[in-house]
């Protein structure tokens, strides 16, 4: 997402139950992401669990931090990460079928068009250590790119690319607009194809609601890529059957975000619920399944939930939405982020929760779902809360990987008005 310049028993739900679990050993927090010398402190995390070996675990922050650990979280390392094209922010980190990493990053020029010059994808071969210098992705000036994600494909060295494109950030001008775009490359990121728009209704470029953002793409093990994204209180969908040259004629809208996906949550200002898709990879019962995450405000500004909305025929139709969170009314949830286990289907989501506190203090729970997305059981993990102070930038997003039974969820913390990055290393079996 964007990195912008800012000074208790089970209770029946939309489509399912959920519970929240009591009385357990409390999760281990642990800090590996804080403020070095000078610069932004952390946040806005993105983190990976290796595919190829559930220790390896690396993660990226604001505004160009590397984490990693060899050793399943015991330890961990932190360094800077450095391109000669720059780093800028907007952290995305990802592992591919052979535990290699990829890190991709907003880079600048510094130049009359400011930090939104390109999207770089950055390659690391061992777990982290060391990087590639790294790739371009999407460069056409005068227009500004933001917000990538990426997914790498079940078995095969592809690696698919989406992000916003503006005519011209932050400008409320309606000749400027803002697209969806879409690049891919087929040899483990050294190269990537010219990147192609392809959402049919353009938004606007005020960062806002009225803007097209928040796409997130994934690859089944057949090579289909899908996407989702938001644009006025709608959540978009596309798909594309032959590596991303061709995608359907008429996006498809999936669902309604009540209240757009910028939204306000006391303390922290805009805060983003922009959808995330994820694909069931695995070859369990939900196989094939695709899943949207996000976060929005139909039962009112102080009652941001979340919800899950899937589909089990490749994106032709969608559930109605279930509601992750099942605490009474009047409370926030919220940066919602969702993962699949791929060797075993299940989902994880992590998001902010403050159905415990009548003020700001702010707490990180854990939903995870065993039954494809129909049920969802939750859990606090944070060890202590934290008070939101609304000061320095405290990022758009948190992150949350799973792979071999393994959960690595990642937040950021604001302790008066310092941020730092944290995690927690889980095992199914701790949860169950």
């Amino acid at each position: 997402m964007r990195f912008a310049f800012l000074a208790f028993a089970a209770v029946m739900g939309v489509g399912g139950v959920s519970s929240v679990q009591h009385n357990l050993t409390p999760i281990k927090n642990i800090e590996i992401g804080k403020l070095v010398g000078n610069g932004y402190s952390p946040c806005e995390p993105s983190i990976a669990i290796s595919k190829r070996d559930p220790n390896v675990i690396v993660a990226g922050a604001v505004l160009d931090y590397v984490m990693t650990t060899s050793d399943g979280g015991k330890t961990w390392d932190q360094s800077r990460l450095k391109s000669s094209m720059g780093v800028f922010g907007d952290p995305a980190v990802f592992s591919d079928a052979e535990g290699n990493f990829y890190y991709l990053h907003l880079a600048t020029n510094r130049g009359p068009n400011g930090h939104l010059d390109r999207i770089v994808c950055q390659k690391s071969t061992d777990g982290g250590k060391t990087w590639s210098d790294g790739v371009s992705i999407g460069h056409n000036p005068p227009k500004q790119q933001d917000k990538q994600w990426a997914a790498t494909h079940p078995s095969k060295p592809i690696v698919a690319v989406t992000w916003t494109q503006f005519d011209k950030y932050g400008v409320k001008d309606p000749a400027m607009r803002s697209n969806i775009m879409f690049s891919l490359s087929q040899d483990g990121g050294a190269t990537f194809t010219q990147q192609i728009a392809i959402n049919e209704l353009s938004g606007d470029c005020t960062d806002d609601d009225t803007t097209t953002e928040g796409a997130v793409p994934v690859i089944g093990k057949d090579g289909a890529i899908s996407v989702v994204w938001g644009l006025n209180e709608k959540l978009y969908f596309d798909r594309s059957t032959d590596n991303g040259r061709t995608w359907m004629a008429t996006d498809q809208v999936i669902g309604n975000q009540f209240g757009g996906w910028n939204m306000e949550i006391p303390g922290v200002g805009r805060c983003n619920g922009m959808p995330v898709l994820m694909i069931d990879n695995s070859s369990g019962k939900y196989a094939g399944s695709l899943y949207v995450l996000f976060a929005d405000q139909r039962n009112g500004g102080d009652d941001t939930d979340i919800f899950l909305i899937k589909s089990r025929d490749n994106g032709k139709t969608w559930s109605q939405p279930l509601r992750v969170n099942k605490d009474g009314a009047g409370k926030q949830q919220f940066f919602p982020w969702l993962a699949v286990d791929q060797t075993t289907g299940y989902l994880y989501a992590v998001y902010y929760d403050r159905r415990a506190h009548s003020n700001m203090q702010t707490d990180v729970y854990l939903a995870y779902s065993k039954d494809g997305g129909q049920s969802f059981t939750e859990r606090k993990i944070s060890e202590s809360p934290f008070v939101t102070s609304g000061k320095g930038f405290f990022g758009d997003y948190n992150n949350i990987s799973a792979s071999n039974g393994v959960i690595a969820p990642i937040w950021t913390r604001d302790d008066n008005g310092k941020t730092s990055v944290w995690t927690a290393v889980i095992r199914q079996s701790d949860l169950n």
